[in-house]
C-alpha cells in the first residue's frame, strides 16, 4: 500500500464538508510534543529549527553526565516508538560497561503498509531527528551512528542529508561539538527496499553488507550488534521524543498518556476518512476520536466495518472494539 495523502499535523484545522448539510467543527489537539512546528515550512532548515530552540537541549544534555540522560529517559517511560514498545532507557542501560566501540543506529525503515509518520518526521523535522541523535549518543557515549532509511524514502533521504551538512558545518556534528570535548559522526544508509530489514538484527546485518536477515536472540545488539560491537538500535519517533524529554523532563513527559504508555504518540491515519494524515495525540486516546474527530470520520455513503490498529500482523479490530479500543501499548 502506498499512501499519497498530504501531510495533516492535527493543527486546529477547521473543517467543512457535505455531508446532508454543511457541518463545520474544530479540532483541537493539545500536548504537541513534537509536531508543534511540523506547518512551518523553515522548520527542516537549520535557522528555522534554531530559532525556535533547536539544539539548545542537546547543550543542556552535554551539560548532564551521560548517566544522568539514561535515568531521565528510564524515569519518563518513553517506549520504542517503532512498534515493539521496549523501554528506551531499559534498553539503552543494557550497554556493558566496558571501553568497546558502541553504536547507535536509528531506524527509519519504514515499511508498515498505511505508516508514513517517520517519512513526515524526516521531511518536516530533519534536525529533530539529529538532535535527539546526539543526545542519545551522548547517553550512551558513542562516536558514531547511521540512519538506515528505507529505499523508497529518496525525498526524505535528500532532505536527511542537507540537515546534517548543516549541523555538521555549525559544529554540532564532529569534533568538540559545542566545546565539549565529545565528538560524534552522522552518515546514512539507502536501504534497498526489504520490509524485513525494519527488524533491528536484519537491520543491522543489512548495514554490514550482508543479507537483510534476522538474527538469533541472544546475544543482543546491545552486547553484540553492529560489527559485533554494542549497539543501540531506536526508531525515529523514540529518538525525536529524546528532545522534549531533557528538554522539559521526565516528570512534564509522564503527565502525559497513560502510567504504562506515557507521553504522545504519532498515528497514522488512513483509508476511508476525510481527513487522512499523521495525528499526534497523547497515548490512551480513543480509537473512535481518532477516526471521528481528528479523522473526520468516514466518508459520505460509508460505514465502519474494521480497524487494522497496528503492522500487517496484528489482530483486525471490529466496529463494535473500535468503540471501546484506546491508542497504548
Amino acid at each position: 500500500m502506498v499512501c499519497t495523502f498530504p501531510w495533516n499535523f492535527g493543527i486546529s484545522p477547521k473543517i467543512c464538508y457535505k455531508e446532508n448539510s454543511l457541518l463545520e467543527r474544530e479540532v483541537v489537539v493539545e500536548h504537541k510534543l513534537l509536531t508543534e512546528h511540523y506547518h512551518r515550512e523553515d522548520y527542516k532548515n537549520l535557522s528555522g529549527y534554531q530559532k525556535r530552540g533547536g539544539y539548545q537541549t542537546l547543550k543542556k544534555a552535554l551539560s548532564l553526565k551521560p548517566e544522568a540522560v539514561v535515568n531521565e529517559v528510564k524515569e519518563s517511560g518513553l517506549r520504542g516508538r517503532g512498534g515493539a514498545g521496549f523501554p528506551t532507557g531499559v534498553k539503552w542501560s543494557f550497554l556493558p560497561d566496558n571501553k568497546e566501540p558502541r553504536y547507535l543506529l536509528c531506524n527509519a525503515d519504514e515499511g508498515e503498509p498505511g505508516t508514513f509518520k517517520d517519512r513526515m518526521m524526516m521531511e518536516r523535522a530533519p534536525h529533530q531527528l539529529i538532535e535527539g541523535m546526539l543526545i542519545s549518543a551522548w547517553a550512551i557515549q558513542s562516536h558514531k551512528s547511521y540512519i538506515y532509511i528505507r529505499g523508497e524514502y529518496q525525498k526524505s533521504y535528500r532532505i536527511i542529508q542537507k540537515a546534517l551538512d548543516e549541523a555538521r558545518q555549525d559544529g554540532f556534528i564532529g569534533k568538540n561539538i559545542m566545546g565539549t570535548g565529545f565528538h560524534h559522526e552522522i552518515d546514512t544508509y539507502l536501504g534497498a527496499g526489504a520490509y524485513i530489514c525494519g527488524e533491528e538484527t536484519g537491520l543491522i546485518s543489512s548495514l554490514e553488507g550482508k543479507k537483510g536477515q534476522p538474527k538469533l536472540k541472544p546475544p543482543f545488539p546491545a552486547v553484540k550488534g553492529y560489527l559485533g560491537k554494542p549497539t543501540i538500535v531506536n526508531n525515529v519517533e523514540t529518538l525525536a521524543a529524546v528532545v522534549p524529554i531533557i528538554q522539559d523532563g521526565a516528570k512534564a513527559y509522564r503527565s502525559l498518556g497513560t502510567d504504562r504508555s506515557p507521553g504522545t504518540k504519532i498515528f497514522s491515519l488512513s483509508g476511508d476518512v476525510l481527513i487522512p494524515g499523521n495525528y499526534e495525540v497523547p497515548l490512551g486516546y480513543p480509537l473512535k476520536d481518532l477516526i471521528y474527530q481528528l479523522g473526520g470520520g468516514l466518508k459520505p455513503g460509508h460505514r465502519l466495518k474494521a480497524v487494522i490498529p497496528g503492522g500487517s500482523s496484528v489482530p483486525v479490530l471490529t466496529a463494535e472494539e473500535c468503540e471501546m479500543a484506546r491508542m497504548d501499548y
